[in-house]
């Protein structure tokens, strides 16, 4: 059995003959062709072979095209830096969206035609026509909420929330709709899967009713048009208190990528129990514990988490947020041969 063919049983909750296993390991790829994280991030076809060198050397089963969560951001002139040792991200202090009235700067773009989308767009391509037989290719897409609070700033975006919200609506249609451009544009790459990341569905930073007011019908849209064009829908989250039933209600996405538990399960056993027969679970090993735990550690949760979630399928080996980058491939190592030893079925 492939990997194509055991995550495609396991999605449908059929037992598989292993659970897959599918540690976010692209912010250690770019070690593995000697590239520094700049090099990595910005030219495709370094991304992409780094990628499928690290995942033929680790054996996972899904490709996941995540490079950083800037791409959309940058492509309306978000300032940005690009270390060389962890990912992009916005340079320090710079804001694109400085006032309320800055807000209609966000016009609709054609993601074909920008630095960063276009790129992205290369390197998923690439991936499928490299490993696209044999993995499912995974396309990582910051949702709009996110895209626009990175370029006005959290704290003064939730303000913006209280005191001015039709331009924050304007901005968020205009991005809506490049992002409806750019899943298409990956669709017609060969993802077989968007996974939009959708953090701000989660308890730490707002309540449900919030975010379905300023996401929620934007997001839906988004998967009901990749879902339209016979392409799957995942979610990435890693906000604690995850509102999976929103999401699921919004999105009847096929698999969810979390690192805790949603906000209203406590034990695993009640996650499975409640959305385990609705969507598929990835995850949710914690990248923190990795830094901090043992070996044997380790073993002992990956075994606890196939123990909890592995019945019928629909679960999928995880780390629930990417795998830390200073560290070595390890650790990555042992939770793979976890879910090809003890996750058999």
């Amino acid at each position: 059995m492939n990997s194509i063919e055991r995550v495609t049983r396991i999605i449908n909750h059929q037992e598989a003959d292993r659970v897959p296993v599918y540690p976010l390991i692209n912010s250690i790829s770019y070690k593995y062709c000697g590239y520094d994280y700049a090099q990595w991030t910005q030219d495709p076809d370094k991304c992409a072979e780094s990628i499928i060198k690290a995942t033929d050397e680790l054996g996972v089963d899904v490709i996941c095209s995540l490079v950083d969560l800037s791409i959309e951001a940058a492509d309306w002139g978000m300032p940005m830096k690009y270390p060389k040792d962890k990912a992009a991200g916005p340079a320090k202090g710079k804001k694109l969206i400085s006032t309320v009235e800055e807000y209609d700067k966000i016009d609709v773009l054609d993601p074909t035609k920008t630095p960063r989308m276009s790129k992205y767009i290369y390197l998923v391509k690439k991936l499928v026509e490299e490993r696209g037989n044999e993995k499912p290719i995974v396309a990582f897409v910051f949702g709009p909420l996110g895209i626009l609070s990175m370029m006005r700033g959290l704290s003064d975006l939730m303000m913006d929330m209280f005191t001015d919200k039709e331009p924050i609506f304007r901005a968020m249609e205009n991005i809506t709709e490049t992002l409806i451009k750019f899943c298409d544009a990956l669709i017609d790459a060969g993802a077989h899967a968007i996974m939009f990341d959708t953090l701000y569905s989660s308890k730490t930073i707002m309540s449900p009713e919030m975010w379905e007011e300023f996401e929620g019908d934007y997001i839906q849209r988004l998967a009901e048009h990749v879902h339209a064009r016979g392409c799957m829908v995942m979610i990435h989250n890693c906000g604690e208190g995850i509102y999976f039933k929103n999401q699921i209600e919004r999105m009847h996405p096929e698999a969810i990528s979390f690192l805790y538990l949603p906000h209203d399960c406590s034990p695993p056993a009640e996650m499975k129990e409640k959305y385990g027969h609705l969507t598929t679970l990835i995850g949710h090993i914690d990248p923190g514990f990795l830094m901090t735990c043992t070996e044997d550690e380790l073993r002992a949760l990956c075994r606890k988490q196939i123990d909890d979630y592995k019945k019928d399928g629909g679960f999928i080996l995880a780390t629930g947020c990417e795998y830390p980058a200073p560290m070595d491939d390890h650790f990555a190592r042992v939770i793979i041969e976890e879910a090809c030893t003890y996750g058999k079925y």
